[in-house]
């Protein structure tokens, strides 16, 4: 009997720790679920404010990078007109099937060629009637309009891979009836490659000129609170020389040694604000 007394007391014992254990638990789950609400309280109150660092420092960086153009475009037209539609355009396309017989000599792909327009346009002049005068009084002469002819003109655009060949294939062009070439300009195929190079040299120089300011004020940087940049155009060289055959009237020819190429640069400013303590 007494043995059995003790073994319920044990039991009891037992029974008393695994509750106090429990409610342990529950009170340190309570407590962690409590300080996580309060969190996600406190963040969510802040949700659609503009929080914005007391303390900031703005700086900028700037980068350049040369290179030499590898790619050379131009454009030409072709006009012609007649009394007749299709003569017109049949003086068009002759002319045309001869400049592409001439790019394919020269070894430009069919792929660099394209027709940017092709326009017909109806022309008509004003023509009088005639009227006839009665001493020195002459009334205004009746006019009407009439059509003279339909202008029929074909624009392309011409890509070369081989700069060298720019001044020899608008020569060649304009000895065969163009109307008119222009906009030769000398371009760089890889432009993003060559922007992201100049925009990395610019945040380098910026991180540098935070740094260095930071350092000067006695502060530090915390974080990067704010990125622009301006990555602007690389502007071709465009040439419009009186030897270049321009006029197209079969003048001078084009000698290629007389188109410089130069360099093309990319210029690429950035702006970063930081916040300090």
């Amino acid at each position: 009997m007494e043995q059995e007394n003790t073994n319920n007391f044990c039991s009891l014992c037992q029974r008393g720790a695994t509750v106090k254990l429990l409610s342990l638990f529950l009170a340190i789950l309570s407590i962690f679920f409590l300080v996580k609400i309060y969190g996600s309280l406190k963040e969510n109150s802040f949700i659609g404010q503009d929080i914005y660092p007391q303390t900031t420092i703005n700086v900028t960086g700037e980068g350049e990078v040369s290179a030499m153009p590898d790619i050379a475009t131009f454009s030409f037209s072709i006009s012609k007109e007649k009394l007749i539609v299709k003569e017109a355009q049949q003086d068009v396309d002759n002319i045309m099937a001869g400049v592409l017989s001439f790019l394919e000599e020269a070894g430009v792909e069919e792929k660099n060629i394209k027709t940017t327009s092709y326009n017909i346009y109806p022309r008509y002049e004003w023509r009088s009637t005639g009227v006839a005068c009665y001493g020195s009084y002459c009334p205004t002469p009746d006019q009407e309009r009439e059509l003279v002819g339909y202008e029929v003109s074909q624009n392309i655009s011409v890509r070369l891979e081989d700069i060298d060949k720019a001044g020899e294939i608008l020569s060649g062009i304009g000895e065969l009836g163009v109307t008119n070439v222009s906009g030769l300009s000398f371009e760089i195929d890889d432009e993003d490659g060559l922007r992201r190079e100049a925009r990395e040299m610019a945040i380098q120089e910026a991180k540098e000129k935070a740094r260095e300011l930071a350092k000067d004020l006695g502060v530090s940087l915390v974080r990067i609170t704010s990125y622009s940049s301006n990555e602007g155009d690389v502007y071709p060289q465009y040439y419009a020389k009186a030897d270049m055959a321009y006029g197209l009237g079969g003048g001078e020819s084009v000698n290629s040694a007389s188109i410089p190429v130069g360099e093309n640069e990319i210029n690429v400013m950035v702006y970063l604000t930081y916040e300090i303590k």
